[in-house]
């Protein structure tokens, strides 16, 4: 009898895990997480628990362009550190919902009820006390991951020289400065954006237009090309679009 409770306080916490790892498996895919943490201990210590569940996992190391690197990155979640160089937690996770609602999970020594109420109202999912248990932070990144990914899909944005198109509100960003795009608009820099390098023929665009039901001809393009331009030097991009005659349009 006291061999076989031995056995069970044992291995008890070996199948518990196994048994959770294979649970959260989630079709096989393999979630991103990015975590923004000055301390290398504890990043280090957090990646490589995290990748002992089977999770791709990014430090960050340059605390001056956070947004450039959750668009380089595109992680599933991101755990994100309060006290940071240059600026905090609160003032990144606000930029980074500008353009992506990627969920965001603290993780502070600064525990008390108004930095928890600051990080959830900034736009955090979660927060996380320091000093933490790895396998408390584990379960929350997993109940975050399951929550997020049933239901919708992961950050959905186009990005090129610090333009970011959203594609999920059809929204431009740039610095720090955002418009909204109209639907002939927001189709055309789509279409541009994607295929950066590449000129863009006017009968590309046309058709692309088309597939809205739109009555699209060559003037009603150059119309839409005109305003759009002029959205785009409103938010300090001169030239973002070229001409290249006879060709079409082209985004270097």
């Amino acid at each position: 009898m006291l061999c076989s409770l031995n056995f069970f306080v044992i291995f008890l916490p070996w199948y518990v895990n196994y048994y959770l790892k294979l649970l959260f498996k989630l079709g096989e895919k393999m979630y991103k997480v990015l975590i923004i943490e000055d301390d290398k201990t504890i990043s280090t210590i957090l990646m490589e628990h995290l990748k002992k569940w089977e999770f791709e996992v990014v430090c960050a190391d340059d605390f001056k362009n956070i947004t450039e690197l959750v668009i380089q990155v595109n992680p599933h979640l991101i755990l994100l550190d309060i006290m940071l160089p240059f600026f905090n937690g609160f003032y990144w996770c606000n930029e980074i919902r500008k353009f992506s609602n990627t969920p965001i999970v603290f993780i502070s020594s600064a525990s008390d009820n108004m930095n928890i109420v600051m990080a959830i109202n900034m736009g955090g999912d979660d927060f996380i006390a320091k000093p933490f248990d790895l396998d408390v932070i584990t379960a929350k990144i997993q109940a975050v991951i399951r929550r997020t990914y049933s239901i919708q899909g992961q950050m959905n944005i186009i990005e090129h020289k610090g333009l970011i198109l959203n594609l999920s509100d059809t929204t431009l960003s740039y610095e720090d400065k955002k418009i909204e795009l109209t639907k002939n608009e927001y189709k055309i820099l789509q279409l541009i954006m994607e295929n950066i390098g590449k000129v863009v023929s006017r009968d590309k665009i046309i058709e692309k237009l088309w597939e809205s039901e739109s009555f699209i001809d060559d003037n009603t393009l150059t119309v839409n090309m005109t305003r759009l331009r002029k959205k785009l030097e409103d938010i300090g991009l001169n030239d973002f679009i070229k001409t290249k005659k006879g060709l079409g349009y082209l985004a270097e």
